[in-house]
């Protein structure tokens, strides 16, 4: 492994201190990061270090997957450093590289801009005056990857400046999750799926990520994003490629990203007159009261959505996908509709799991014991979080990213090409529906959301499939 330095701008926030502290912990105990290594956590807080490892100290404590001790943690904190600067003082890196150059990490380095969108600008600014320096270094950028088309352009064109574009690692942490590098292995390793995963034997395709919190403290950043761009231009999109593809040539980054962006480009545009037929939007109620939310703002915060890709496997198949905050439940997953042999008896599901619980379940019909013709549905499901060796074993979605950048491994991440054909896509739904609808649904918190997105489906007659599975529960208390 090539890189010796981890700088983490926003070294002192909330990702830092829930995920990215602790997972760097658990690569550390694991030996994929050993004494040779430095981490530096910048920020703006008045600390020593003893003071930022006692606040490191605490988040991986609660949030560690591999079991903390006070050892284990005194012989990763010597590794750690912190650095106070303001980093959107552009003369203020110079001392920055110097501090690197006394330490001697000034090269084979990762930064990860664990910060908000808006300070991604100064801070690649701030580094590009030094790039001497940083031909080989990586850099991690959380999403959202801009605000629109545009200015993720503009950013994409800031950071290649400063490095090589192999090395740019826009990180989508859905794709760090167990289940959804399961959806390949599920769809190509076995025959039972991969000869009727098209138009011919599924009806209708439903991704669902829904969320059971509100904004918290992001209502200033919530309310210049909404979920459109917060959730359907990345997670979602994501999610659907990974369903939707063709088989890859090869199972290498490279040719799985392309069949993803395949298929992105695949998306049949909504006509601009047809956007009510194609998408709902709502805001919960008390959103308008969040924290730094503007009294009469018209963000989204619910998005139902009906996309079709027109190709020769998918052609006339919908996919739905919902998503939203303040809804009765926080869950993940992905539904596949089978047709039915029979209009009196329901089709087959394939429901695949992502959080909080991860596993795969397929229901399908059987007679009913004891009776004469009556069809009962039944499952079959594997729950991999259920077991606790798995639980253990697993890594969380942070720590196999991290890792995947540091093996230079880009399968995990998204490409440029994949943002920019999403943001295209999201720019002109945002445009139609601006023009030629601008309806916004108010919902009650804790519900699954306002009553329109049923309409939406019901078009098509279909129907939201509000899976209440809870056979990882059951399992987990037995195990």
């Amino acid at each position: 492994m090539k890189n010796k330095a981890i700088t983490i701008f926003g070294g002192t926030g909330d990702l830092a201190y829930r995920k990215l502290f602790p997972s760097l912990y658990n690569l550390y105990m694991l030996g994929s990061i050993n004494d040779e290594y430095s981490i530096i956590g910048i920020g703006r807080r008045d600390y020593t270090k003893e003071d930022y490892l006692t606040y490191i100290q605490a988040g991986v404590k609660k949030f560690a997957r591999i079991n903390y001790s006070d050892d284990k943690f005194d012989k990763f904190s010597k590794i750690i450093t912190y650095y106070k600067m303001d980093i959107q003082k552009e003369e203020e890196y110079k001392g920055l590289i110097k501090y690197y150059k006394d330490k001697d990490i000034i090269k084979n380095h990762i930064y990860y801009y664990a910060v908000a969108p808006r300070f991604f600008i100064p801070i690649t600014k701030g580094l590009k005056n030094n790039k001497c320096y940083l031909k080989d270094a990586k850099v991690i950028i959380e999403k959202p990857f801009g605000e629109d088309l545009e200015s993720a352009t503009y950013l994409n064109e800031q950071l290649s400046f400063v490095f090589k574009d192999k090395n740019i690692y826009h990180i989508d942490h859905y794709l760090g999750k167990e289940m959804i590098q399961n959806i390949i292995n599920i769809r190509f390793a076995n025959a039972i799926f991969k000869g009727i995963w098209n138009k011919d034997f599924i009806e209708n395709i439903q991704i669902n990520a829904f969320e059971s919190i509100g904004v918290n403290n992001r209502g200033g950043y919530y309310d210049q994003s909404g979920a459109l761009k917060d959730m359907v231009q990345n997670h979602l999109f994501q999610l659907l490629s990974i369903v939707a593809m063709e088989e890859p040539k090869e199972f290498n980054s490279d040719f799985i990203h392309e069949a993803q962006l395949k298929v992105l480009t695949e998306m049949k545009p909504i006509e601009d007159r047809d956007i009510d037929n194609y998408l709902v939007m709502g805001q919960y109620e008390g959103y308008r009261e969040e924290k730094d939310v503007n009294l009469k703002s018209k963000t989204e915060t619910y998005v139902a959505m009906k996309i079709i890709i027109d190709n020769e496997r998918w052609q006339g198949v919908p996919f739905y996908i919902r998503t939203g905050k303040k809804l009765n439940k926080r869950e993940t997953e992905i539904i596949i509709k089978f047709k039915s042999t029979n209009k009196n008896i329901e089709g087959n599901l394939l429901i695949i799991k992502i959080q909080p619980d991860e596993g795969i379940y397929l229901k399908f019909n059987i007679k009913k014991p004891g009776t004469v013709d009556e069809i009962q549905k039944v499952s079959m499901d594997f729950c991999q979080s259920c077991i606790l060796e798995n639980r253990i074993n697993t890594p969380e979605a942070y720590e196999r990213l991290l890792k995947a950048c540091m093996d230079s491994d880009r399968s995990l991440f998204s490409k440029w090409e994949q943002i920019v054909v999403s943001w295209k896509y999201i720019n002109k739904v945002l445009e139609s529906y601006r023009s030629y609808s601008n309806k916004l649904y108010r919902y009650k918190p804790e519900t699954i959301g306002p009553k329109e997105a049923e309409e939406l489906v019901k078009k098509d007659n279909h129907y939201w499939i509000n899976d209440e599975s809870n056979s990882c529960l059951k399992q987990g208390e037995d195990s």
